[in-house]
């Protein structure tokens, strides 16, 4: 775990062309979970209400414009999304996005959507278990998750280390990155940003508890 600077901060949504962009949910979130068994059901759901505690988020049945605006697809191969009606409609060029996953041999792809002021308005979040994903447990893999689905985190953040960390309890989320989740929804902060500067603005949160 890295020490919490406006540096680290800042890498947390600088994106790999140099970009920053912080993006946060601007609703309550709805979730929905597909192909998995009814006690993953419970665990997937349980790490979202973690997630959304810590940030201090909503989380309603219904999304009055979507119906369910953070959908999570557990599958075994991707060839499996050609195959989901309408799928094509959330994921664009579909075929060609399911071709890449399979070149890299993917275990995870997530797709946001955002509404006029940038916010977060809907996140497919897509899984492909086998192979050493079959090892991990099933609360791992739904903390890593829903965490990776609460903000939009820099396309290069997790891709070597976790968010997550062994405690006590068990596995919680990375101190680090609980403070910065939680700091990313303080209601004085937008729900997007383009300017590094607002990792100034996540710091002196994060600092002041």
């Amino acid at each position: 775990m890295s020490e919490i600077t406006p540096e680290r901060i800042e890498e947390f949504f600088t994106r790999s062309n140099g970009d920053y962009v912080f993006a946060r949910w601007g609703r309550p979130i709805a979730p929905v979970v597909f192909g998995v068994e009814e006690e993953t059901l419970v665990t997937v759901k349980s790490a979202i209400e973690a997630c959304v505690a810590i940030a201090g988020h909503r989380i309603e049945e219904m999304d009055p414009e979507l119906g369910s605006n953070l959908m999570v697809f557990f599958l075994s191969d991707w060839a499996e999304l050609l195959d989901v009606p309408h799928m094509g409609d959330l994921i664009p060029d579909l075929e060609a996005r399911v071709a890449t996953l399979q070149e890299r041999g993917a275990h995870q792809y997530r797709a946001f959507r955002f509404d006029d002021q940038g916010a977060i308005k809907a996140c497919f979040t897509f899984v492909r278990m086998g192979g050493a994903m079959d090892e991990v447990p099933a609360e791992v893999i739904a903390l890593s998750q829903a965490v990776q689905a609460m903000l939009l985190w820099s396309d290069v953040e997790f891709t070597q280390d976790s968010p997550l960390a062994v405690a006590p309890e068990g596995t919680v989320v990375r101190p680090d990155v609980a403070n910065v989740l939680r700091a990313a929804y303080d209601p004085m902060l937008p729900n997007a940003a383009r300017e590094a500067s607002h990792a100034l603005r996540l710091y002196a949160r994060v600092i002041a508890g």
